[in-house]
């Protein structure tokens, strides 16, 4: 086996060596010389023996080997372990190899001082197991194995062997343990049903008159939003059903494991599945077949509940509006005839006393207007103006007109899906059930339909006919919206489901919890008894009032907040006045002026064949089967492939059919089976780390602070996973790049939204799965990403929640008082904090409350379920309405300091870095320049891995031109220019004007080192 099947040739070559100088964490935890090592090394006669000791001992370390040459380490670590010597002249090291012999013995000694051993016997059997079980759980690749196992060879204190024994040993390891993934999933199916291996099979044939193969069919996800594509949708689900697949036990096999065989399965073509060996062909197909079956159900219910909200819905109230403003001249003549009468009446009444003369009223109104227009006018009325249920009664009359929208699929609704439901969902779920009973009935009767399940609003429509007991067609679609109610609220659900399953279920609940709760608490910092830890945010409460009474009274009437009477309610507000614009100081001008001079100008293939030498960030885009061997020149294809996704321009300009990693063959290749979700985030965990790293970068942030907002994108080709919204997409549809960035600049993770929905719902689901980079501890948002219950969930997990709240001045505030205590005394402000936190509520449901954060923290339920269940669309559970309790004193601490007259920096902050992320848009914009900004792509996965491709693409050029504005720096000052740090923190690494990423492009060259900078910064303007 060679190496450069798994390895490229830099890996090889680097294995056991430095590679550039290490980071001060690596030089801390690998060279620093604690008491015990200075006494192995004190021993040692002359200062230049003493320090090659020390130099070997944290080179064993760090490397996992002895060099032949003691000296090819960077110079930094000889300076590191200097300073802990006492030694003021590192140089003298440069004596130590000269007695060959003093290095070889130092290195014996070094193996039996510190217990280092060869890898020979039992150790090479621990370590194939560790491999064995590693590659069983996570499926990772040769290369990513190779990396771990050196890792444990170094735990272990095994020195290295040679390069090509440790590749074999890691590739047996893991072949084996790829064979018996096959193998248990190709016999779980036989188990299962002895036929059901030839029925998987079957699907790789292609039927006469089809272009492709019945798999292939089955793969095809609907793009439509019709009745009749729900319909075909639904009976995709029934066909993926009917194979059988739901009987394999696949529970005892790793979760990652099988998405990556079914990822394969669900990407390769059929020919080539068919060219797989038993029992590799069944195994993939059983975890193709899974996978289709969850996603067949979650594309059904997202069909379902868009056409719901775009076909019904949305035109029935538009048009129960529209005909509202039809009304008024009519209504207008009726009611004053009307008004008239009733006046005159009211006269006659008054005089007649007790004693009423019918005639005589009659006679009187008929002045007025005839006896019969009266009786017409009082018609007309109460046929104009609304009932009780008003606009939403008219509403769900217009629904039921749009019956023919959901008639084709309702065969197939109720029966096709794997439902469930709570206690409170199952009456829906029972009259979905008999819907399929109802038709072709001309009449139905009130005992056929569940009088309990018709709201106020559908009354009118359901039962209010003339002639009609009850309206068959208002009670369907008067079922199907109360089903979709209980979906979103996930009072039903489906199971098995992906984005409609039960989050109940996914809850760290009995044993399970028991076995983590102490644990996982103590992470949060929650494992206190409730009432103390209540007792803590009351008081940090009370004192971020006490802090803002202060700040009040010293600030004056004049300051930037006043507390005021509401001119409309008479009650007390805080008046807020507009944040002040920083000024720009001549210096930050001047810098700002000279770096954007300086920066190099590059082609964007350059840019990122050049990151890739600093990074290797391309290294991290692997072949979906996890099997092939590595590809020649594999880093130049990705780099042009992300060129075409992230520009939106299609492959035909990045195709040079005379370059053989560029051809058009090789990037259909490459596209398929190397780019998908997984490798962007892999390949954006490196940037993201070698972004934090730049001294530049670092004075921006440290990674800490993070803002989260979303750049929508029109979506013009037929698909469910858009949405419309007049505001952001005209006539069309479209959908939402949900994106963080930290204070570095860096994009540290994204999650791509149908439409424009509530922005509040995925907030937490991106912060808990960001790509790479140190977690942040302050999360900044817009208004539209906040509610009192985000608030609470974020608090227990341990975040500060900061968004940029619009209309100060207009929100509640809440103060908590414990039981039995009095209310403090917050001065001026006491009419302000007049709402009250329910800490009972708190302390009822604390237990529940901190398994859901202990849930969220280790992944195992998803955020946008939970607070979709919590939340119950604006009646929220006893457990949802807990955590907003919560939530209320977290977000009235939250404005409290950003409104503190004294004390700018939390909210500027706020501020700032949402402008980052503003910014951070723009530019994205200017990247995806091709086909006007508009995304072609028809399915969930597409879309995702483009706009990743592009979350990628812009964070190599953030990287690229935070290197660059570093360089200039350096070279600014080593000129003699004085440059301000507070200057070099307001610094962007945003601009684009020295990037070209128009027109053909070229993936040829790639600079040794860094680029010349464009002009020396004495001439810079």
């Amino acid at each position: 086996m060679s190496t450069d099947q798994y390895l490229t040739d830099e890996q090889a070559v680097v294995f056991g060596r430095f590679v550039g100088d290490p980071s001060q964490a690596e030089l801390e935890q690998f060279f620093y010389l604690d008491a015990a090592d200075l006494e192995g090394i004190v021993e040692r006669l002359g200062e230049h023996n003493r320090l090659g000791f020390a130099l070997q001992v944290g080179t064993v370390r760090f490397l996992g080997a002895f060099l032949s040459d003691p000296l090819d380490v960077p110079w930094s670590v000889v300076e590191y372990l200097a300073a802990q010597l006492g030694i003021n002249d590192p140089s003298v090291i440069k004596r130590y190899p000269e007695r060959v012999a003093t290095p070889n013995t130092h290195a014996r000694e070094i193996r039996r001082l510190y217990g280092y051993g060869d890898f020979t016997g039992a150790v090479v059997e621990d370590l194939s197991e560790f491999v064995y079980s590693r590659a069983w759980t996570h499926g990772e690749g040769p290369k990513a194995l190779f990396a771990h196992a050196v890792a444990w060879l170094r735990r272990k204190r095994v020195l290295l062997p040679g390069v090509t024994r440790l590749l074999k040993s890691v590739q047996a390891a893991r072949e084996r343990a790829v064979s018996e993934l096959y193998e248990r999933l190709a016999g779980a199916a036989m188990v299962a049903d002895p036929g059901l291996p030839g029925r998987l099979l079957g699907l790789l044939a292609v039927d006469e008159g089809d272009r492709g193969s019945r798999l292939e069919a089955l793969r095809a996800g609907p793009v439509r939003l019709s009745g009749p594509a729900l319909n075909r949708a639904l009976t995709r689900v029934e066909q993926v059903s009917a194979l059988g697949i739901g009987a394999v036990e696949t529970s005892g096999m790793p979760a990652s494991r099988l998405r990556a065989l079914a990822r394969y399965g669900v990407e390769a073509k059929a020919q080539s599945l068919r060219r797989l060996a038993e029992p590799r062909r069944t195994a993939t197909l059983v975890a193709t077949v899974e996978a289709l079956s969850v996603a067949a159900v979650d594309d059904a219910l997202d069909l379902f509940d868009a056409l719901m909200a775009s076909k019904v819905l949305g035109p029935s109230k538009r048009a129960a509006v529209a005909a509202r403003l039809e009304t008024p001249p009519e209504l207008e003549k009726a009611s004053a005839v009307l008004a008239r009468v009733g006046r005159e009446l009211v006269s006659l009444l008054e005089e007649a006393g007790e004693q009423v003369d019918v005639a005589r009223v009659w006679a009187r109104l008929e002045k007025v207007a005839a006896r019969d227009q009266i009786t017409q006018y009082a018609d007309t009325v109460g046929a104009l103006i609304p009932d009780a249920s008003g606009l939403e009664g008219a509403m769900r009359v217009q629904v039921v007109r749009r019956y023919r929208t959901v008639a084709p699929f309702l065969g197939l609704l109720a029966t096709v899906l794997p439902l469930r439901a709570t206690v409170k969902g199952q009456p829906v779920l029972d009259a979905l059930s008999g819907l399929e009973a109802l038709r072709g009935r001309r009449q139905l009767h009130k005992d056929d339909v569940t009088e309990a399940l018709v709201p106020a609003a559908w009354r009118a429509a359901v039962f209010g006919r003339e002639g009609v007991e009850v309206d068959r067609e208002a009670w369907v679609l008067c079922v199907l919206e109360q089903l979709r109610v209980c979906l979103r609220r996930r009072d039903v659900f489906a199971t098995p489901s992906t984005r409609w399953g039960d989050p109940r279920a996914q809850l760290l609940d009995g044993e399970q919890w028991e076995q983590v709760r102490d644990r996982a608490l103590t992470s949060l910092g929650l494992e206190g008894p409730a009432a103390e830890h209540l007792n803590d945010r009351v008081e940090v409460l009370d004192s971020a009032w006490r802090r803002l009474t202060a700040s009040l009274e010293e600030a004056g009437p004049n300051g930037s907040v006043r507390v005021e009477p509401s001119s409309t309610d008479g009650r007390t507000r805080l008046k807020v006045d507009r944040l002040d614009a920083l000024e720009i100081p001549d210096s930050l001008r001047e810098l700002r002026g000279q770096v954007a001079s300086m920066l190099p100008r590059v082609d964007l293939p350059e840019l990122l064949l050049e990151v890739h030498s600093w990074t290797g960030f391309l290294d991290a885009y692997t072949h979906i089967g996890q099997s092939k061997a590595r590809m020649d020149d594999l880093p130049r294809s990705v780099a042009a492939l992300l060129v075409a996704e992230a520009c939106n321009v299609g492959l035909t300009p990045v195709v040079a059919e005379g370059h053989p990693s560029l051809t058009r063959a090789r990037l259909g290749h490459v596209d398929a089976n190397y780019l998908r979700s997984e490798t962007h985030a892999a390949a954006n965990a490196v940037l993201i780390k070698a972004q934090g790293e730049i001294p530049v970068a670092q004075a921006w942030g440290g990674g800490l602070l993070a803002s989260i907002d979303g750049l929508r994108f029109v979506v013009p080709v037929r698909t469910i996973n858009a949405a419309p919204n007049p505001k952001y997409f005209g006539q069309g549809r479209g959908l939402t790049w949900f994106n963080a960035v930290n204070d570095q600049v860096a994009g540290i993770g994204a999650t791509v939204l149908p439409g424009t929905v509530r922005d509040s719902l995925y907030v937490l689901d991106t912060i808990l799965n960001l790509d790479g980079g140190p977690r942040p501890e302050t999360i900044t948002s817009d208004t539209a990403s906040y509610s009192d219950m985000v608030f609470g969930i974020f608090a227990l997990l341990g975040y500060r929640f900061s968004p940029r709240i619009a209309n100060l001045s207009d929100q509640r505030l809440w103060r908590a008082t414990p039981r039995g205590a009095e209310d403090a005394d917050y001065g001026s402000l006491n009419d302000v904090a007049r709402n009250r936190v329910n800490l009972a509520r708190i302390l009822a449901h604390w237990e529940d409350m901190t398994r859901v954060a202990a849930s969220l923290a280790t992944g195992t339920v998803r955020a946008y379920d939970l607070l979709r269940m919590l939340s119950r669309d604006g009646s929220p559970s006893p457990l949802g309405a807990a955590s907003t309790e919560y939530g209320r004193m977290d977000k009235t601490i939250h404005l409290l300091a950003l409104i503190d007259p004294l004390e700018e920096t939390y909210r500027r902050t706020t501020h700032t870095q949402q402008t980052v992320q503003e910014s951070r848009h723009r530019l994205a914009r200017a990247i995806f320049h091709g086909r006007r900004g508009q995304i072609y792509q028809r399915y969930r996965e597409g879309q995702e891995d483009q706009i990743g491709a592009l979350g990628l693409v812009l964070n190599a050029i953030v990287l690229w031109n935070t290197r660059y504005t570093d360089a200039s720096i350096n070279t600014l000052r080593e000129a003699g220019n004085l440059v301000d740090d507070a200057d070099i923190a307001r610094l962007s690494p945003l601009g684009d004007q020295h990037i070209n990423m128009l027109g053909r492009y070229a993936f040829t060259t790639t600079p040794s080192g860094l680029r010349p900078l464009r002009i020396s910064p004495d001439s810079a303007d």
